[in-house]
């Protein structure tokens, strides 16, 4: 069983579909591991090109095998569109304690839609960390 910290570093995207016909897409990111979710800033007018250099903490405990990324574009007026989406997984990095800024293709409806460029480190959990936060035997009388 896999238990730590799961540090992202969202770093940037490039040749993404742009979804918008008449001014640059607004993207942003959401990060699911499991069943949590993180939202990165929208990048405003950053078109298929965007660049965020966030960073993002995940708790991991039990079974994670992947990192799900999902690029939207933010609308104003209407509902935001999937720009694409590209699941990463972390047996690797679980296993290698960190892996540098690495490029995933981004695809929507089997296409290839462009690609971003994710970092990404673990931490694992003490082991004694859960008998340490009990503070051991209380021996006054």
């Amino acid at each position: 069983m896999v238990r730590g910290k799961l540090e992202v570093l969202l770093v940037s995207a490039k040749g993404l579909d742009d979804s918008d016909f008449f001014n640059s897409m607004d993207p942003y990111v959401i990060l699911t591991c499991r069943s949590h979710e993180q939202k990165s800033t929208v990048a405003s007018g950053a078109g298929s090109e965007p660049e965020w250099n966030e960073t993002f903490v995940f708790a991991v405990s039990g079974n994670a095998p992947e990192l799900r990324v999902k690029i939207m574009d933010s609308d104003a007026f209407s509902a935001d569109d999937l720009v694409g989406e590209a699941c990463i997984p972390l047996e690797a990095v679980f296993q290698e304690g960190s892996l540098p800024p690495a490029v995933h293709r981004v695809i929507k409806d089997e296409e290839y839609r462009g690609e971003i460029k994710i970092a990404l480190t673990f931490t694992p959990a003490e082991e004694d960390e859960e008998e340490e936060s009990y503070g051991g035997w209380n021996q006054s009388t």
